[in-house]
């Protein structure tokens, strides 16, 4: 058998974006691994080239077979629902499976890289470095993320076999492929169907102080790919742009072509109150100084109207 790149969470949406990036690079010896019960997902494997596919269930069921031909793993699946609130099913999916699966890479020395959050520093009073000081998870999906940076941590710090291990939070990530995450599609993605409904763009009120740091989908394959492919440092990473801006920055962008389309302000979620950052900036020196990524990321003006454009075209396919 010929070696293979395991791409777990591969029908997801950085999943699905990463593959394609690694189609792009003449690679399509991959191994998918992902939960097809959301058939939605299928859309995205469609559009890839890869050698197989596999339920993430099975996965260590047939390792015995694939651990000597598995030259890396990208493990970008997880449950990231922040609003499930079932902690026990959110430590399972993200955190006994992740370590499962990094104990196992461990053995074989198989670069690990994989999806860690932003969602770890919650409000970010202490700041987003990757320090200890600044992590504060404010529900089940962040501390699931949390929990296994601490495990990595861990295993880093009493000796590994593994060539590399590195984990990235993401930022507030949005761009083509992410349809069928529903409600936790990007402000972007919601944003741009109410205005295709004719509507105006429902904004919570404070939006325009409310700031995050929102990073294109291609920016993030961009770091991944840097990471698999340099001589890179074990350890934790931030994966955003470093530069905070408003989700009404994000309504303008949208409504650039548009701008019949107003802005609506609603009333803030009761349910949210507590459990929402109002301000995430994603504190780059560790990135750049350590890792030695020193490309451009997207401002949202730039990165919005990239998407608006992928977005056109499918609606325009598709007869929409």
């Amino acid at each position: 058998m010929e070696q293979i790149i395991l791409v777990t969470g591969g029908a997801g949406f950085i999943g699905f974006n990463l593959v394609k990036k690694l189609n792009d690079l003449g690679c399509n010896g991959i191994l998918i691994t992902d939960d097809l019960t959301d058939g939605a997902k299928c859309k995205n494997l469609a559009k890839l080239d890869f050698k197989d596919y596999l339920d993430y269930r099975e996965l260590f069921g047939q390792w015995k077979k694939l651990k000597n031909y598995v030259k890396v793993i990208f493990h970008q699946g997880a449950c990231s629902d922040t609003t499930v609130m079932n902690g026990r099913y959110m430590m399972e999916i993200n955190y006994e499976y992740s370590k499962d699966l990094l104990l196992r890479a461990n053995r074989g020395d198989i670069p690990f890289i994989y999806a860690s959050s932003a969602a770890v520093y919650g409000n970010g009073t202490t700041g987003f470095a990757e320090k200890r000081e600044c992590e504060s998870p404010l529900n089940p999906y962040a501390f699931s993320k949390f929990q296994f940076d601490r495990f990595v941590q861990w295993v880093l710090s009493n000796g590994n076999n593994t060539e590399k291990i590195i984990g990235l939070r993401y930022f507030n990530v949005y761009g083509p492929g992410e349809a069928h995450k529903g409600k936790m599609a990007s402000v972007a993605y919601h944003l741009y169907k109410q205005m295709k409904r004719g509507e105006t763009l429902k904004l919570f009120e404070g939006s325009d102080s409310f700031l995050r740091d929102f990073i294109y989908v291609d920016d993030v394959v961009s770091v991944i790919i840097h990471m698999w492919q340099n001589k890179v440092p074990s350890g934790i990473y931030n994966c955003g742009t470093g530069k905070a801006e408003s989700f009404t920055d994000v309504a303008e962008a949208v409504r650039a072509g548009y701008p019949q389309t107003g802005i609506e302000y609603i009333p803030f979620p009761e349910e949210l109150k507590g459990k929402y950052q109002k301000f995430t900036q994603a504190d780059l020196k560790k990135l750049r100084e350590t890792a030695g990524y020193s490309d451009y990321f997207k401002s949202v003006k730039e990165g919005v109207s990239e998407y608006i454009k992928v977005l056109d075209a499918l609606e325009y396919a598709q007869g929409i």
